[in-house]
């Protein structure tokens, strides 16, 4: 018996929860952490179920060796698995102008938006072109310097 979160834990909750791993050998710890949030109406005031403290209440008789929970499982990475943007050709000239002539500049979320993959796609071409923000160097009493691609110096 063990106090978790200012519930006590008895052997007949081990004894459910062993009994709820067994009916459901197939799910995840999230998965059971859920359904025994259901099982002992364990909500918070707005409905969402407390899983997380669910979660807990199941690690430590897991921890003292009274229930064996399914392995851990590691969900995928989405930065590992991720496509590489396509490349997308755009006018590399430099804009040469005074900033007030091209007012208003919009900024603005990309991320979920038809917008996304062109600028995954700038961000990759930036990256690959000057090593994103790693090619600039301060220099000089702290004017900012850029120098050219390939540059591992500031020559000034």
């Amino acid at each position: 018996m063990f106090t978790y979160r200012g519930r006590v834990v008895t052997g007949k909750d081990i004894v459910f929860i062993n009994e709820l791993i067994a009916q459901n050998p197939g799910d995840s710890r999230w998965r059971l952490s859920k359904k025994l949030c259901q099982a002992w109406n364990r909500v918070q005031p707005n409905g969402a179920l407390r899983d997380m403290i669910c979660r807990g209440v199941m690690l430590g008789p897991y921890r003292l060796g009274h229930i064996r929970l399914p392995e851990k499982r590691a969900p995928p990475n989405p930065f590992v698995d991720r496509e590489k943007p396509e490349k997308i050709k755009i006018d590399q000239n430099p804009l040469e102008t005074k900033l007030s002539e091209i007012w208003p500049l919009e900024f603005f979320r990309v991320r979920r938006s038809s917008h996304e993959k062109l600028f995954n796609s700038l961000i990759k071409q930036l990256a690959a072109f000057a090593n994103f923000f790693c090619a600039m160097h301060i220099c000089r009493k702290n004017a900012l310097f850029c120098p050219p691609a390939g540059a591992d110096r500031c020559d000034f």
